[in-house]
């Protein structure tokens, strides 16, 4: 089993959304976060004074895959998150261990 954590545009949330429910990947978890790559955030003007966003708005998509749909998660991530400019996120991959669904008890691949 495989953990993708992407980081994307918020906007493009809603995209990779359905491109995950069409590769046939069910269920994730969403968080709104804040961060900077090689972006460094950028300037803007209030009120007549010029202040720096250090830290720009994304959203931090988390899914478990078993080893088979990996490479299907990442195509549809990249696929529908990407516009081309500085900013579009990233992903990385890890292993899990184990899983466990509380409701159940059922374990690693059935749990997911």
């Amino acid at each position: 089993m495989k953990k993708i954590e992407a980081i994307i545009k918020p906007f493009k949330l809603d995209d990779v959304k359905e491109a995950l429910v069409e590769a046939e990947i069910e269920g994730m978890t969403v968080s709104e976060v804040k961060g900077y790559g090689r972006q460094q955030g950028h300037s803007e003007l209030y009120r007549g004074a010029e202040y720096v966003v250090d830290f720009l708005p994304k959203v931090k998509l988390e899914i478990v895959v078993s080893e088979g749909f990996v490479e299907k998660a990442i195509t549809a991530i990249t696929t529908a998150a990407k516009t081309g400019k500085i900013g579009d996120g990233k992903i990385f991959v890890s292993t899990i261990e184990k899983t466990i669904r509380i409701r159940t008890g059922e374990e690693d691949e059935e749990a997911l």
